[in-house]
């Protein structure tokens, strides 16, 4: 509000004239001497009446004028403006990119999110819209999707806005504005363009300038969403044992002054240590009675079950990064190694062969070569695929454990050889294999190489001469069972794939070992394995992932999803034949899955924090494609108004004349 318009709503005290006239109007009584009353004794008046005003109804309507002529003088000076479209045609088609990511939640000093803001900005442009005009609306929160398909419903477009709620997704500004672009560019009206609704803190505050060198214009509004604001959030919270690790960030060195990160059991503060002074980086607490580190504060280690979180003090831009659950992770899901390690080595002169395999595939998951197969259900947590090499065959606890491992979403792969087919008396391979694993001299040399083009590409041709000294053989109802991806070129399976729960079990009728044949130096022996990790790697989920990053449920039968309180409802959908569910906020997720219930964790990304927003072209600030218009003129009201309480005055003045005396 500036100074003329004070100045003018300051007419409004003149509202205190009509009382002080009021008052001043009233007169003493006129005293006239009366003889009788001398008879009577005076009495001591006991209180004195209270003065009031005469004639209040012609008091109100005169205050009431006075305080209108104080807002018909301010009005002039008053202009609110909201959002609206320049148009060079008869009818527009826009598309408004309208960025719901985190760093959209800032609040500003009036206590609303840019989200709000660039929402009602939204709001505006829908308003100003006429009849033949198109409008279509694109979310830019990773990944960017549509949230409405191009439409001349004007109404519809205004409830799918209405239904849009912010998250803690990452910013995708240039897949947002290609979607847009996409959406309109076909559509019949002549004036076609991109609105973009954002603070543009994409953590690109170095890339190019949005809307440069674009065919359709793009008009990048409401540029107080871009003004700045400091904020620290917690990236990830990691517990082994009695010690916390904390990885956050912050938008600048500053930001993070004075504050401390804090591990919580409720409302209780169990350990304590200052947030270092930087952009990004870690902080570890102690839980135990271990040495602490210089200023930090260390209570007796909680049970390791217990759900614990971590939790930044003081204030900052974002409130919803600021708190995040510790995880119990073991890092990484790894690929398990089961073979007879003392014979390879004196075979291949180093590790076994596919150990060597997976080094030189350079993998990004960790190798990890064990004696046996696990006998617990506990000891294969730690693995998203296992691979034995001609195994004598399960024992009835091995059984049990890699059947709930395959379960519950792991690969496992089987190479059977000789060894497989001499399985001692209570080792078998169910429940994978029903039926006994035999050894025979192979009646064919190779590979069939048409049958293995779609899943191993060229270097199914490798295979085509391996000669062998055997296969092993499998029944008829074992073989139907499997889905074959590789055959011999008598039509028999080479390599087999079976679905079992949300898992899958891979064998290959060849054992991996230089003795039995030259397979594992083949070209395709390389590219089963890569493909096996591929699959292992797309069904192995950790415990926690990254905002808007799916998790891929393939296999199960019915998943629910039970997401944070604060949050939106958590919809399970099914694409591509696997359930698939996208955590849309930070925070705990209990997911139950064909009955079994698991925690799961969506951890805000490290680049929605860094709120420096990126650079705009010049054209897309351009007044020619829109801006704000005014809408605030009421003085024309306020005008007649204040004519209606000059007639009124008149009315009350004519009807309370006080009339002649009677005689």
């Amino acid at each position: 509000m500036t100074f003329l318009t004070l100045l003018a709503l300051g007419i409004a005290a003149l509202v205190a004239a009509p009382y002080v006239a009021h008052r001043l109007r009233r007169q003493r009584a006129e005293q006239h001497p009366f003889a009788p009353a001398r008879l009577v004794p005076p009495t001591p008046p006991k209180a004195r009446r209270r003065a009031h005003l005469e004639d209040r109804s012609l008091f109100a309507i005169r205050a009431a004028a006075v305080v209108a002529l104080a807002v018909l003088g301010a009005s002039p000076l008053i202009r609110c403006s909201r959002l609206a479209l320049s148009r060079s045609g008869a009818s527009v088609a826009v598309a408004i990119v309208l960025d719901d990511s985190m760093s959209m939640r800032v609040v500003d000093a009036s206590g609303r999110s840019r989200f709000d803001r660039a929402q009602e900005g939204a709001r505006e442009i829908l308003a100003a819209m006429r009849e033949g005009d198109a409008a279509a609306i694109v979310l830019a929160g990773a990944p960017a999707r549509v949230g409405l398909a191009a439409t001349t419903d004007i109404s519809a477009a205004r409830a799918a806005l209405d239904g849009i709620t912010p998250s803690d997704r990452a910013t995708d500004l240039d897949g947002a504005v290609a979607i847009a672009r996409t959406l309109v560019s076909e559509l019949p009206q002549i004036d076609r363009r991109v609105v973009v609704l954002s603070d543009l803190a994409d953590g690109k505050p170095d890339g190019p300038p949005l809307g440069e060198g674009t065919a359709l214009p793009v008009w990048v509004a409401m540029p107080e969403l871009r003004s700045p604001a400091d904020d620290c959030g917690i990236i990830a919270a990691d517990r082994a044992g009695g010690r916390v690790r904390v990885r956050f960030a912050c938008s600048s060195a500053q930001a993070a002054q004075g504050r401390e990160v804090q591990v919580k059991d409720g409302d209780k503060v169990i350990a304590k240590t200052p947030l270092p002074q930087t952009q990004m980086g870690e902080a570890t607490l102690l839980l135990s009675s271990a040495p602490a580190a210089p200023g930090s504060a260390v209570i007796a280690a909680p049970d390791e079950a217990q759900e614990l979180v971590a939790q930044l003090t003081g204030n900052d831009a974002i409130a919803a990064d600021d708190r995040a659950p510790i995880v119990v992770e073991a890092g990484p899901a790894a690929l398990a190694v089961v073979g007879d390690r003392s014979e390879e080595s004196v075979a291949t002169g180093g590790a076994p062969v596919v150990e060597q395999a997976l080094a030189a595939l350079h993998v990004d998951m960790a190798v990890r070569p064990i004696p046996q197969v696990p006998d617990r259900r506990e000891d294969t947590a730690a693995f998203a695929a296992i691979v034995v090499d001609d195994p004598p065959g399960f024992t009835p606890e091995q059984r049990r454990a890699l059947g709930a491992f395959v379960d519950g979403g792991g690969v496992l792969l089987i190479a059977l050889g000789r060894r497989a087919a001499a399985a001692p008396l209570g080792a078998n391979f169910e429940p994978f294999i029903g039926q006994a694993v035999g050894w025979d001299a192979s009646p064919a040399n190779g590979i069939d190489v048409a049958s293995g083009t779609t899943f191993f590409g060229e270097a199914a041709s490798s295979l085509a001469d391996l000669a062998p000294k055997g296969r092993a053989k499998l029944a008829e109802q074992d073989l139907s069972a499997h889905e074959a991806l590789l055959k011999w070129s008598d039509g028999a399976t080479f390599v087999g794939r079976r679905a079992r729960g949300r898992g899958d079990v891979w064998l290959t009728t060849l054992p991996f070992s230089i003795d039995a044949s030259d397979f594992a130096l083949r070209p395709g022996f390389l590219a089963l394995l890569d493909a096996f990790v591929t699959e292992a790697k797309q069904r192995a989920t950790p415990r926690r992932g990254d905002v808007g990053v799916p998790w891929t449920f393939a296999g199960a039968r019915q998943v629910e999803v039970e997401g944070p309180p604060s949050g939106p409802r958590v919809e399970v959908a099914r694409e591509e034949g696997a359930m698939r569910v996208v955590p849309p906020i930070a925070g705990v997720y209990r997911v139950t899955i064909d009955g079994s219930r698991e925690l799961r964790v969506a951890a805000p990304i490290a680049r929605e924090i860094d709120l420096r927003p990126r650079a705009v072209a010049e054209s897309a600030t351009s007044s020619a494609l829109g801006g704000g218009v005014a809408i605030v003129d009421v003085s024309w009201i306020v005008a007649l108004v204040l004519l209606a309480l000059v007639a009124a005055e008149l009315v009350v003045r004519a009807l309370t004349r006080p009339r002649g005396e009677t005689a």
